[in-house]
């Protein structure tokens, strides 16, 4: 592989600067998902509005909230109305989502409204453990890491804005150079802990909280600061080549950091409202936004299952609509992120994690949703080099000095696509967010470790910005196709091991070109309790678990084929997958992913299920 000559420099300089890693411990988020609703988002009808506004204005209550206490006694004050049109209503008395469930339903056939949804809050995605670039393994690694490296030769992302919508910015000395003026955004004066509501300082006062302190027993022990968003912005854009600290993935890009989340989190308005006035559009009593984004960064997950609201649909569309990529951290509770706000939302681009290995961190949500995986680290141990090294803070609860700490977190991973979108729009300032959307996807790598529902791999810098700049044609292509045959297909007892039985079946990988296929990767996606016995490749070589196969290379017309044989207790019927990519560009993926149900004891007929990618995997566009 090739090495930038920007590369080397920064190895030359990071290898000999000393600097004092301080740490902070931080413990992993417990309950937070028992935080009740205290504030609603209601859009009034057009009808209803002029006397909305004229109850905002005097402080009394509109009507359709007079008619829900007196049958619910719900008592409730409207606050403020957000960029959507829709307005923030505070309910004295906080509810859990099921006791909301009636208030909720009968308030969205009040007459006077459109729709109702909860006012969510969103927490940082990280997960916390705890400090330049030689420890940088995610960014050139050829197991886990992007490969920004070798992307530097063409584009360093000079002229792109990459909003940070977090906890705020510290004015860190490897920062300092590529931070815009932001805005804090935080309405809530507890959740600032700055002594205000919103104003033009993004600076992040520490959101270090006691156990309880949340309210409902909520955290469940204390919580020091944590400097989530210094972290994250250093990982999109940290100044590269000054001598000191890290290099950001895209580390001449402009950050525009917007202070969304305080102490106890941040509300789904503030956060909309930021997303808004990101992307260029007027928010009521805030100045106009000189610097819009094209690529707005959002390491931050519901920690309750919800599905997308309109609230967050209608800002994500907006903002993408404006030709900003909006970048969502997939969440990390080790679930299905199609069920966590905001990264479950039409218009936004999932990331999963991924750890040193390549495939997913044991936290990472994972789903259909999922567009690509990038690393969020994997850490044991306090300064674990498996997680992400970035810049902090010193400071346990209020500001001190700076730092460098190891994180983890899809919070960690979603930085890492963000700044490869900066990097694609400055090789190609005329491109359109849904061109790199697709080429972020279809420059996707093969997980060289499992990642069940990660995407379409791990997001590859060197490749999507060859594509992207020229330098990778595009018109001669490698077009791989993977199709898997059972060689029995059936679950075949095993007379010695009672219980246990086998499974064989063949991955047969062609090459339909034109051009030879480099560097062919076949990963093997196994059911749960599934075991590989033997793998065997017609060329090239597998792991040792049967996870990956490195086939290396595939001229035109030919076929590689991986023979496996898996044991398992389960003699029903299981979804085996697998997924086949290689280093040259391949424009069309729709035929690189297959699932192939077999097994079962009763030898019925095997049933084979290409995977049709009309989501938003693979580079295929999603409606």
């Amino acid at each position: 592989m090739k090495e930038s000559a920007w590369g080397k420099r920064v190895r030359g300089w990071a290898g000999c600067v000393g600097l004092v890693f301080a740490a902070t411990a931080q413990a992993a988020p417990g309950n937070w998902d028992q935080l009740p609703v205290d504030r609603l988002i209601v859009k009034f009808k057009p009808q209803a509005t002029q006397a909305v506004a004229r109850s905002l204005q005097d402080k009394t209550l509109p009507a359709a909230l007079q008619r829900l206490d007196s049958l619910h006694q719900v008592k409730s004050r409207l606050i403020r109305r957000v960029a959507t049109g829709a307005h923030v209503v505070r309910l004295e008395q906080s509810r859990s989502l099921g006791e909301l469930d009636t208030v909720l339903r009968d308030l969205i056939n009040d007459p006077d409204v459109e729709f109702v949804e909860p006012d969510l809050r969103v927490f940082p995605a990280l997960v916390p453990n705890d400090p330049l670039y030689a420890s940088q393994w995610s960014l050139q690694e050829l197991a886990g890491g992007i490969r920004a490296d070798l992307a530097w030769d063409s584009t360093l992302g000079a002229g792109v804005v990459v909003a940070v919508l977090d906890t705020g910015i510290r004015p860190h000395s490897d920062l300092l150079a590529n931070l815009l003026p932001g805005y804090d955004f935080v309405s809530d004066t507890f959740m600032g802990n700055d002594g205000n509501g919103r104003d033009a300082d993004p600076s992040d006062p520490g959101d270090g909280v006691a156990a309880g302190g949340c309210g409902s027993g909520v955290p469940s022990e204390d919580e020091a600061s944590s400097w989530h968003g210094t972290h994250v912005a250093g990982i999109v854009a940290a100044r590269g080549l000054n001598g000191q600290g890290i290099a950001g993935v895209a580390p001449e890009a402009g950050i525009l950091p917007l202070r969304v989340l305080g102490r106890c989190g941040g509300y789904t308005s503030d956060v909309t409202d930021a997303i808004y006035w990101a992307a260029g559009y007027a928010v009521a009593g805030v100045p106009n936004n000189p610097n819009p984004a094209r690529v707005i960064n959002l390491s931050l997950s519901s920690s309750a299952q919800a599905s997308c609201s309109q609230t967050y649909a209608n800002a994500i569309d907006q903002a993408r609509a404006a030709g900003a990529v909006v970048v969502t951290a997939a969440g990390n509770r080790n679930a299905n992120a199609d069920l966590y706000p905001p990264g479950n939302c039409p218009n936004a681009f999932t990331v999963a994690a991924s750890n040193r290995n390549g495939g997913r961190a044991d936290y990472s949500n994972y789903g259909s949703l999922v567009d690509v995986a990038a690393p969020g680290g994997s850490m044991r141990f306090l300064d674990d080099p498996g997680g992400i090294l970035s810049t902090a803070n010193n400071g346990t609860q209020a500001p001190a000095g700076d730092s460098f700490v190891f994180y983890q977190g899809t919070s960690m991973a979603a930085p890492h696509v963000a700044g490869v979108a900066a990097l694609l729009f400055a090789a190609k300032p005329a491109a359109l967010a849904e061109e790199v959307e697709d080429l972020l996807r279809a420059s996707a790598r093969p997980f060289p470790a499992a990642c069940n529902g990660c995407g379409a791999g791990i997001v590859n810098a060197d490749l999507a910005v060859g594509v992207i700049s020229g330098q990778v044609a595009t018109s001669l292509p490698a077009d791989l196709a993977l199709v898997f045959k059972g060689t029995n297909g059936k679950f075949v007892k095993d007379a010695n091991v009672p219980g246990e039985g086998t499974i064989s079946y063949r991955a047969e990988i062609s090459n339909t070109g034109p051009e030879t296929a480099t560097d062919v990767e076949f990963s093997n996606l196994l059911p749960l309790g599934v075991t590989v016995e033997s793998i065997q490749p017609s060329q090239g070589s597998c792991s040792a678990d049967g996870a990956a196969c490195a086939l290396g290379d595939l001229s035109l017309g030919e076929t590689a084929t991986v023979s496996v044989v898996v044991r398992t207790t389960n003699d029903q019927k299981m979804d085996f997958q697998g997924q086949v990519g290689s280093a040259l560009y391949d424009p069309d993926l729709t035929n690189n992913f297959v699932i192939k149900r077999m097994g079962g004891s009763l030898g019925l007929s095997l049933l084979v299920m290409l995977l049709l990618l009309a989501g938003r995997r693979f580079g295929i566009r999603r409606f």
